[in-house]
């Protein structure tokens, strides 16, 4: 008779295009977005925690096809054939949620929100298929100020979680004022103009020279491919340009740059109005163009948006893989929507908010020194003798509910050596020991974990030598002795 085969055990492996996270990695990016947002609460955000998954008919942007029904996102077919899929941004749930519940919601309705998404996208080096978004949006409010208020709003996040004001620069244009020169451009239906705003996305990687080759015939690229170009006359480029490149010394060159490139477009006029509002809006609450600026240049998602238009690329340089200096970049964008809501209502709402990249900006956090480092662990109460762990437990209660991260070894306590070493991989500042000669006496052993550690990395560290790493209090000092301890390593 055949033996029946076993199943094969499942391979220990995270999913491709996904990650865990462990104990730093989760309480660094809990503190960045709970100083985040303390700032968008200031400024009378509420926050909403809308659900992980929707209808992909609310969702919108991606469709389910015969082929390939999770196309863009992670779908599947409900119990009633309907589709779901999880989010992949926090921007199309909140219109949905708006929709559903406008007559029972403030207008303006200000919100926040964190969380997880998921892109089913091919995965690549920092591109991940699940990753955290951090959004503020303002829905009801057509005034430019709820986009300059955004603007702020995203600078003091920026300052609150460490990034000097050298080290950043938000940066806005508007989607109008490019309108305006697509207008004087004189183009030939939507092909033309779609082929023109991919053209234009292109700016920050190929620079004046490739847009104005790639606006005319074409160009050869870094492969020595040719591209074809959209086949515009020299006349046509030359407005597209003007507008790329129309940053001047300061606000006002820069309003009266655009108005040259617009010509006399109406919508290029409201565009450039707006952000010369925008900008003495900002101003009267003090922020200049050292934190944030009128720059044509960003094109951000022009498609997409229908006012303002924000990007905050941080300034400060790194090394890339290959050892060669590049600045940061960009970790948060945004501006103006006002036709999102619509497709549930058939009614306009003006819409206006701002999406920081979490992982992003935890990196270049971890990269300027504001966070990183193994943090301390917690106090570990070691186990002498186990028939008296009820005096073990109650030494931790007692360090706990003085507000001390602590725990009790849970491991077999045969071997004192063990424990000490599992207090080391926890990072623990402090052992507490008490063997049996302690407990008849009354007294303590306190170990200082982090001094010894750095004692047994040189002994030649004359200002440790003097200290004792380990000390004999008794019973009743145990809470100020330890906290003594670790607020010198906090």
């Amino acid at each position: 008779m055949a033996k029946d085969k076993k199943a094969p055990r499942p391979k220990a492996q995270t999913p491709k295009g996904f990650r865990d996270y462990f104990g730093s990695d989760v309480s660094e990016r809990a503190d960045m977005l709970r100083a985040i947002a303390g700032v968008y609460h200031r400024y009378g955000f509420d926050a909403l925690e809308s659900a992980a998954v929707e209808t992909v008919e609310a969702l919108g942007k991606f469709l389910p096809d015969v082929d390939r029904p999770n196309a863009g996102v992670f779908a599947w077919q409900d119990e009633d054939e309907s589709w779901m899929a999880l989010r992949y941004d926090l921007t199309a749930p909140l219109a949905r949620v708006y929709a559903q519940h406008r007559n029972d919601l403030p207008l303006p309705y200000r919100r926040y929100a964190m969380g997880p998404v998921w892109r089913n996208e091919k995965p690549g080096p920092g591109r991940f298929r699940q990753f955290y978004q951090c959004d503020a949006d303002t829905v009801g409010a057509a005034s430019v100020a709820a986009d300059a208020e955004i603007c702020a709003m995203l600078s003091d996040s920026l300052e609150v979680v460490g990034i000097a004001r050298r080290d950043y620069l938000i940066r806005v244009n508007n989607r109008k004022v490019l309108n305006g020169v697509l207008e004087t451009m004189g183009l030939d239906g939507d092909a033309q103009r779609d082929a023109v705003l991919r053209t234009i996305d292109k700016f920050d990687k190929v620079g004046e020279a490739g847009v104005r080759a790639l606006l005319g015939k074409g160009r050869l690229d870094a492969s020595g491919a040719y591209i074809d170009g959209v086949g515009l006359s020299e006349t046509q480029v030359d407005p597209v340009l003007a507008f790329l490149t129309s940053k001047g010394t300061d606000a006002g060159a820069t309003v009266a740059n655009l108005r040259a490139a617009i010509g006399g477009s109406q919508i290029g006029t409201e565009g450039v109005d707006e952000l010369e509002q925008m900008g003495a809006l900002l101003a009267a609450q003090g922020y200049g163009p050292d934190r944030i600026v009128i720059d044509p240049s960003v094109v951000r998602g022009l498609g997409y948006y229908t006012g303002p238009v924000f990007e905050a690329e941080l300034t400060f340089e790194i090394l890339d893989d290959k050892g060669r200096k590049r600045q940061f970049g960009s970790v948060a964008g945004g501006g103006r929507y006002d036709d999102l809501v619509k497709r549930f209502t058939g009614q306009a709402v003006p819409a206006t908010g701002v999406s920081i990249g979490v992982d992003r900006l935890l990196a270049a956090l971890r990269e300027k020194g504001r966070i990183g480092g193994p943090p301390l662990g917690p106090v570990v109460v070691t186990v002498m003798d186990r028939d008296r762990m009820a005096d073990y437990q109650a030494m931790v209660a007692e360090l706990r509910n003085a507000g001390i991260r602590a725990e009790v070894y849970l491991g077999n306590p045969k071997n004192f050596g063990n424990q000490l070493k599992y207090a080391d991989k926890r990072n623990s500042p402090v052992a507490v020991i008490e063997g049996g000669d302690e407990k008849a006496r009354g007294v303590l052993q306190v170990k200082d974990l982090v001094l010894g550690a750095k004692l047994a990395e040189s002994a030649s560290l004359e200002e440790w030598k003097e200290r004792p790493s380990q000390y004999e209090i008794t019973r009743a000092d145990l809470v100020a002795k330890v906290r003594e301890i670790i607020d010198q390593w906090a």
